[in-house]
This record gives C-alpha cells, sequence and structure tokens, in this order.
C-alpha cells in the first residue's frame, strides 16, 4: 500500500506531502491543474525514464519519494536476492538533476533503476483508457482466467516445473556441445597420449640417458684416455717407476733424518693410490666395449625425446609427465561427461513427462471453468449498462509447452447486439474497454491480493448512470485494496472514501500546482462544482449530498 508521497522541485511543484489510506481515494481538479504532474512524480518512482525538463526553479534536483507498506506482498526473496535491508514501511526515492543524471534508492540503498522498477511493478499498477490493464496481451488474458478459475496455484506448480526443466534441457545441452568438442579432440588427445606413452617416463630418466649416448658416442676417446693414464703410471719412464727409485734412494737415509722419514712414507702413499688408479682404469678398459645396437637404441630414444618435447614447446622431463596426466584426465572426462549426460538426460525426460501432465490438467481446467468466468464478467458488464455484451474465452491448444502451459487464450468481445465476438483488440471502443476493465479488476481483487491501482480517467466518455455504476464498483473495489481515481465525474468522485483536490495558483509571477485533502464539506463543495461548475448553488449541493451517500 501507497502510504506517504511526497514531491520536492517537480515541474510546478515546490514541495507536497501526500498521506494516502486503505480504500477509495479520488483526485479531481480542473483540466490543466496538474494531476498529470502527480502522475508523472510517481512515474518516476515506478522507474520510468526520466524526463530532465521537469525540474523545478528552486533548485537543480527534483526529489521523489514514496513509503509503502509491504507487510503482504511477501518481498522476502526480492530484498534478499538484491541484498537491500529490508523496512515496513519501505521508502523508495528517485532523484533527477539539471546535469543529466538520475538517481534511484530503495530504503536507502542506491540500486539500478532496473531493480526499483522490478520492486515497483508487484507495487503500483497505473491504468488509464489507452493503457487498460495490458488486456490485449496473451500473457495477462490467460492471467485473467487462471485468476477468476482459482488455478493460479496449479499454474505455479507448473511454472516451476517447466523453468526448471528449461533449465536442465539448456545445461543438457551445454553438456552436449562439450562433449562434441571433447570428442573431437579426442583422437587427437589419444595419439598425443600414446606418443608420451612410448617414451616410457615414469621408468626411463632421460637424462641418465643422454649421458650413457654421451658415453657411448666417445668411447674411441674414452679407451684413449684410459691408456694414457696406465701408460703415464706403469710404463718404464712412468709416474710408479719414478717415484719407485725415490723411495729407494731414501729407504738409504732412513733414521737419519725425521722429514725424510715422512718424505719416504708419503711417496709410498702415492705409489698405493697411483697403482690403485692403474688398476681401476684397467679394468674399466676391459669393460668398456662398443655395442651398435644399444647406441642405436639410445640415439632414437633421445631423439623422440626432444622431438617431443619440442612439439609441445616444454624443455623437462616433468614438464612432460605432467602433460601426460593432463591429456590422460581429459580422456577420463569424457567418459565421465557420457555417463553425466545419460543422467541428465533421464532427468530432462521425466521433467517433460510431468509439465506435460500438469500441463494438460491445467488445460483442461481451463476450459471446464471458462463458462462460469464468462458468466461473471457478463454479469458485472449488465450492470455497467453493458447488457449485450458478448465475452468469451477462445482456446487453442499448442503442440508445444511455454510458460503458460499447452493453453493459447484469447479473449473475444462483442460489446452490442447482434455483432459477433471478435479479438479484443478489435471489438471495443476506450470506454468499453475501461468499464470492462473495470468488471475484471473487481472480480480478480475478491481472488487475490492486488497492489495499488490508480486508474487515470479512464471513466471517459461515460455519464449519468454508468458513472454512477463505476463509482459504485470502485467503491466496492476499494474494500479489498487501495484503489486511487482521477476523475471529472461527480458520480465516481462521490464515491470516494477519501477526497484530494488538486489545483493551480499564480502568485510571485510563477505558477505552482498545490494538493489539498478535503473534509466533509469541502468534498461537498467540490463534488457541486464538479456537476455545476464555478457556480455552486443549493441544487447541486444537495445534489452532492445525495451522490456521497
Amino acid at each position: 500500500m501507497l502510504s506517504t508521497l511526497r514531491i520536492q522541485n517537480f515541474a510546478l511543484i515546490d514541495s507536497l506531502t501526500l498521506d494516502f489510506n486503505k480504500g477509495y481515494t479520488t483526485l479531481t481538479g480542473e483540466t490543466g491543474s496538474g494531476k498529470s504532474i502527480l502522475l508523472g512524480a510517481l512515474n518516476l518512482i515506478l522507474g520510468e525514464r526520466a524526463d530532465f525538463s521537469v525540474i523545478g526553479p528552486s533548485s537543480d534536483k527534483a526529489i521523489v519519494e514514496a513509503e509503502f507498506e509491504l507487510s503482504k506482498f511477501h518481498l522476502e526473496a526480492f530484498f534478499q536476492n538484491n541484498d537491500i535491508d529490508l523496512f515496513n514501511p519501505t521508502i523508495l526515492r528517485r532523484e533527477i538533476n539539471s546535469q543529466g543524471r538520475s538517481r534511484a534508492f530503495i530504503n536507502d540503498s542506491p540500486v539500478q533503476l532496473g531493480v526499483l522498477k522490478e520492486l515497483t511493478e508487484q507495487l503500483v499498477h497505473i491504468h488509464s483508457q489507452h493503457n487498460t490493464l495490458e488486456l490485449r496481451k496473451p500473457d495477462f488474458q490467460i492471467e485473467v482466467l487462471d485468476t477468476l478459475s482459482s488455478l493460479e496455484k496449479l499454474r505455479l506448480e507448473y511454472s516451476i516445473t517447466f523453468k526448471l526443466w528449461n533449465s536442465e534441457r539448456k545445461s543438457l545441452e551445454i553438456l552436449k556441445d562439450k562433449l562434441a568438442l571433447s570428442l573431437q579432440q579426442g583422437d587427437y588427445n589419444r595419439f598425443q597420449l600414446e606418443e608420451l606413452e612410448e617414451l616410457n617416463l615414469e621408468k626411463n630418466d632421460y637424462q641418465t640417458l643422454e649421458k650413457e649416448l654421451v658415453r657411448n658416442e666417445n668411447v674411441d676417446e674414452l679407451k684413449s684416455t684410459l691408456d694414457n693414464i696406465v701408460a703415464a703410471i706403469e710404463t718404464e719412464d712412468g709416474a710408479s717407476s719414478t717415484l719407485r727409485k725415490l723411495k729407494t734412494l731414501l729407504e738409504k737415509s732412513k733414521g737419519v733424518d725425521v722429514v725424510l722419514d715422512e718424505l719416504s712414507q708419503r711417496i709410498q702413499s702415492v705409489l698405493v693410490e697411483l697403482q690403485d688408479i692403474s688398476g681401476e682404469a684397467e679394468n674399466y678398459l676391459e669393460k668398456i666395449e662398443i655395442d651398435p645396437k644399444r647406441l642405436n637404441e639410445l640415439v632414437l630414444l633421445i631423439d623422440q625425446f626432444n622431438r617431443v618435447l619440442r612439439k609441445h614447446n616444454l624443455i623437462s622431463q616433468d614438464q612432460l609427465m605432467e602433460l601426460k596426466e593432463k591429456l590422460s584426465s581429459d580422456l577420463d572426462d569424457t567418459s565421465e561427461l557420457q555417463t553425466l549426460i545419460d543422467l541428465k538426460t533421464k532427468e530432462v525426460a521425466e521433467l517433460r513427462k510431468e509439465i506435460e501432465e500438469i500441463g494438460l490438467d491445467l488445460h483442461k481446467k481451463r476450459v471446464e471453468s471458462s463458462k462460469s468466468c464468462e458468466e461473471e464478467v457478463q454479469y458485472l458488464l449488465a450492470e455497467l449498462k453493458m447488457p449485450d455484451t458478448q465475452f468469451l474465452f477462445d482456446f487453442t491448444k499448442r503442440e508445444e509447452f511455454n510458460l503458460f502451459g499447452c493453453t493459447d487464450v484469447k479473449i473475444l468481445f462483442s460489446p452490442n447486439k447482434g455483432l459477433a465476438p471478435v479479438s479484443i483488440d478489435k471489438a471495443a471502443s476506450g470506454g468499453e474497454l475501461s468499464r470492462l476493465m473495470l468488471a475484471l479488476q473487481n472480480l480478480i481483487s475478491t481472488k487475490k491480493q492486488l497492489p495499488t491501482i490508480i486508474f487515470d480517467e479512464i471513466d471517459t466518455g461515460v455519464s449519468g448512470d454508468v458513472a454512477q455504476k463505476i463509482g459504485s464498483l470502485l467503491k466496492k473495489m476499494g474494500q479489498n485494496l487501495q484503489l486511487i481515481a482521477i476523475t471529472h465525474l461527480p458520480q465516481v468522485a462521490g464515491k470516494a472514501d477519501f477526497h484530494f483536490k488538486v489545483e493551480k495558483t499564480n502568485n510571485d509571477s510563477r505558477t505552482r500546482t498545490h494538493v489539498k485533502a478535503l473534509n466533509e464539506e469541502e468534498r461537498i463543495e467540490e463534488i457541486a462544482r464538479l456537476m455545476s461548475g464555478e457556480e455552486i448553488n443549493e441544487a447541486a449541493l444537495l445534489n452532492a449530498k445525495a451522490l456521497m451517500n
């Protein structure tokens, strides 16, 4: 429910605060007094695009703020999903400035305009003769039928299942695309993996194998080096022979000098080490042999290893092993992906079966209940002086299912006797549509909690007894919801529970719009003015009182 509306520096309004109540409220005023300004300000709160030319002269900013009571609307999920604090009342604010900037707030939290609009669409509906509850839209027509038929719970169950099916179906398509791409790359990945497996990376140490290859490729040079080692130690003029001579010479002076004795011992140690070196060199020389087959194996292995390294732009055996693990994992993922697709396909099929069952049941119940709904609407239209109206729901069963089921509904309408009913957008005048909207809204308001509804002169083009009936119907609707009607008709205004008058004044070289809440006496005068103009006579006052009673 809209409880308070505050407007600052907006068009002809300097500052204005309006407090609204439950029930039926009317706004009246002369043509051009500024009623459209109020709607323009409220449209800002509803998230409409800003017209910066409406900023008033008193500052470079216009502000519109509205307080709403939300206790009956169950909007906790909206506030949680948008990370906004939920208060009751909730305050919505819109600011526009002369630099062309616009800001929106919900409970002082800045929000995107789309978020503000998403919330206010659930709080306020503004309807005029040119915007008759979007009745021409198929989605609204089916919602009207479901509401009047008390099928909203079943349709909610269907729509939840349909959304889940649609979501799972899209997930399945994504998995299939992923599998197709994986299979497309699978053969190449499998070839790469087989190539890596041939290297036997877990068993072969290619750093050690490269050293072995270098040694085998240089066997002749190695043998020559070992021969030189043995020769340098064991030949007649070699190191061992020379050292033995020195040792013999020092043996002769044994005990003569301590230093000489120590040198003799050290020479003996060197001789032992040289003989060990010579022996090891001879043994190693005997073991060295050229194995052409092994040499060829090593060349092939190392060449393949280096080729694979270059191919993948890698530099080490460890990196190749990581690549092998990844390729193996990718191939395993393909198998897991197929398993997941099989499970998801089964889930999608089960959900599809469920939406078909619920959708067909929903279609059947819509058709069955439509007759009583048509009769209810026609009865109310007769009350609104349209006794010859034909109002029908025309059904087409869809082969495919959408968010509303498998039912296409079209409202057929004929306001006059002798004319076959046709599609609503081809059948009714503005005034006739207005009365149809009132009838539908009245019936809907008895079925569910509606947001605040603002009727902007939808009673244009009617008068007399029809206007009286419209006023009575609005008053009745006000018992179930907050309803605000902007009108020029005394019969409509006279039935209101609360009454605001919009008027324009000229002073200080400026024109301003003011809005005043009327008391009982002022209401009588205003309704009398609507009937007789500025010259209010006693008869008009008596008629005004009669209308109000």
